[in-house]
């Protein structure tokens, strides 16, 4: 083998040495910002309260976001207050006071707070159309009395729920984004999977239709890392759990 030179080895020890002497200044650097958000999710059974945190950094406009914890709501599902909608307020005091202590008292003004509640909601807006309303109203007095940043109560629709349950399954599979090897953000280059929701009185399938023509009628359409998804549910009635329970106690009592 070839041996370097003796001007090339003399040159690059006296470069060291130069590195070695010249003094250095540490530059600092900004920390990434921490934020957290907060989701009221009130479903059927019962409510649970959701702590969420990123930083300032965006894969394509989009935020990268983690849930930090969450507290489990005591009491009835949030359907159960409509002949008393008072008591909603006391049944949330618990997990509120709890948030203000995972989140730094310093961030609370800064933090938003959203209430979502789905399908029992949905089926009392049908039945008795003017009891959510005295629920919702309860609801927001309740939230804008707390330290966070209240942005809305709101009765879910069907695809909307069903389209944020097709999101939170794909983001956990990793199927928007992946890291590269200089830690930027990038597409995963994956498909994107269906979501089966099985509830009480039905089923949903939720998924990307490709072919417009072909989409069900209920769709959403949204813009995440830089692509943009159509998402349709397909609601499959009587095929949720109760009437899967009604099956199998037909089955055994056969």
């Amino acid at each position: 083998r070839e041996l370097l030179p003796p001007w090339l080895v003399i040159a690059a020890g006296l470069t060291g040495i130069m590195l070695l002497c010249v003094s250095t200044k540490d530059v600092p650097v900004a920390p990434f910002r921490t934020k957290y958000g907060i989701v009221l999710d009130a479903g059927s059974s019962c409510t649970i309260l959701f702590i969420y945190q990123w930083t300032t950094t965006k894969g394509n406009k989009t935020g990268v976001i983690r849930e930090c914890s969450s507290c489990l709501v005591q009491g009835l599902g949030i359907s159960n207050y409509s002949d008393s909608p008072q008591n909603v307020e006391k049944s949330l005091e618990s997990c509120l006071n709890w948030a203000q202590k995972e989140i730094p008292e310093e961030q609370h003004s800064q933090t938003p707070l959203y209430f979502g509640a789905s399908a029992s909601m949905r089926q009392l807006n049908l039945t008795h159309p003017t009891l959510p309303d005295g629920v919702l109203a309860a609801l927001t007095v309740a939230l804008k009395s707390s330290p966070f940043d209240f942005q809305r109560a709101q009765i879910l629709s069907s695809p909307d729920k069903e389209a944020f349950n097709w999101v939170a399954v794909n983001y956990v599979l990793g199927n928007f984004f992946k890291y590269d090897w200089q830690g930027q953000l990038v597409p995963s280059g994956k498909g994107t999977a269906g979501v089966l929701s099985v509830g009480g009185t039905s089923a949903q399938l939720t998924a990307v239709v490709e072919e417009e023509n072909q989409a069900p009628t209920e769709g959403v359409r949204l813009q995440l890392y830089g692509q943009t998804h159509s998402v349709y549910t397909r609601r499959c009635p009587c095929h949720g759990t109760d009437q899967l329970r009604s099956s199998l106690l037909s089955t055994l009592i056969q």
